[in-house]
């Protein structure tokens, strides 16, 4: 019984070492310390604790605020330089007129016949007499211009002052003429000649071509001249003429040239213009 009682009683001790039965008053001290330090650092409002002494966002909008009257009290430099330049423009701008001005005044004061100051304080239209009275002195050099007038339309730019030379330049005319009219009779008239290039074909290939070409070139008329020729191939060892020719268009035509040239039937079996051109 007494071994029974010594163990319980080593076990409750054991039991009360090994449990921490003050730990929720150490994590409520520990939360409420965390609290604090937040508090202080961050500026935020703890449901159950009382307001922060400082509130961040409060010192920014008063901060913006310090910032927007100082902008709005305080001008650039530059700013304030071109004011002073618009000014010191203006300035000269006014003083011109005035100058201008006056130089109006002085001139109305001329024209009316009064002194300056007098039109100054009697502001009325100016009168029309001496305008008038300068038109009527205007008057004459009118005359004048009308007279140059007349003269210009009475000079003749081509006329001669003697009729002495006028007959000495018709003669001198006339004969050049004469003298162009007797060149243009004496002159040869352009005859209009063309060339052509003819195009002879033989038979067959026994044909002899140097035959065809003197028999061709025995063709004469007064306007026909021959000139160069050549052998062309045609077909299947075939051979044709090629011959060239200048004719007076009024003497000699291309009908004449066919007819004379297929008169020679033992030898040519066709003829063609491949060629015709004015000269």
């Amino acid at each position: 019984m007494l071994l029974y009682t010594h163990r319980s009683g080593m076990a409750a001790l054991e039991l009360k070492n090994s449990v921490w039965l003050d730990r929720p008053k150490y994590e409520a001290a520990e939360t409420h310390y965390q609290e604090v330090i937040a508090k202080r650092h961050s500026g935020l409002r703890i449901e159950g604790s009382p307001a922060p002494v400082t509130n961040i966002s409060s010192e920014l909008e008063k901060a913006c605020h310090a910032i927007k009257q100082t902008l709005k009290t305080q001008t650039p430099a530059s700013s304030t330089a071109d004011v002073e330049g618009r000014v010191s423009k203006l300035e000269k701008e006014n003083a011109e007129l005035k100058v201008a001005l006056q130089a109006l005044e002085t001139r109305i004061a001329s024209l009316e016949g009064k002194k300056p100051e007098q039109a100054v304080k009697t502001p009325e239209a100016p009168k029309q007499a001496p305008p008038k009275q300068e038109t009527a002195k205007q008057a004459p050099p009118k005359q004048e211009t009308a007279k140059q007038a007349a003269d210009d339309e009475n000079f003749d730019l081509f006329g001669s002052e003697d009729e002495e030379e006028t007959a000495a330049a018709q003669e001198l005319r006339q004969k050049r003429l004469d003298d162009y009219a007797k060149k243009k009779a004496t002159k040869p008239a352009l005859v209009p000649k063309s060339t052509i290039i003819l195009e002879v074909k033989p038979w067959d290939d026994e044909t002899n071509m140097d035959e065809i070409e003197e028999k061709v070139r025995s063709i004469h008329a007064d306007g026909l001249v021959w000139g160069w020729s050549k052998k062309v191939p045609h077909c299947y060892g075939i051979f044709k003429l090629q011959i060239n020719c200048v004719v007076e268009d009024d003497k000699v035509g291309t009908d004449f040239l066919e007819e004379s040239i297929t008169a020679f039937d033992s030898h040519v079996q066709s003829v063609d213009i491949i060629a015709f051109n004015k000269i």
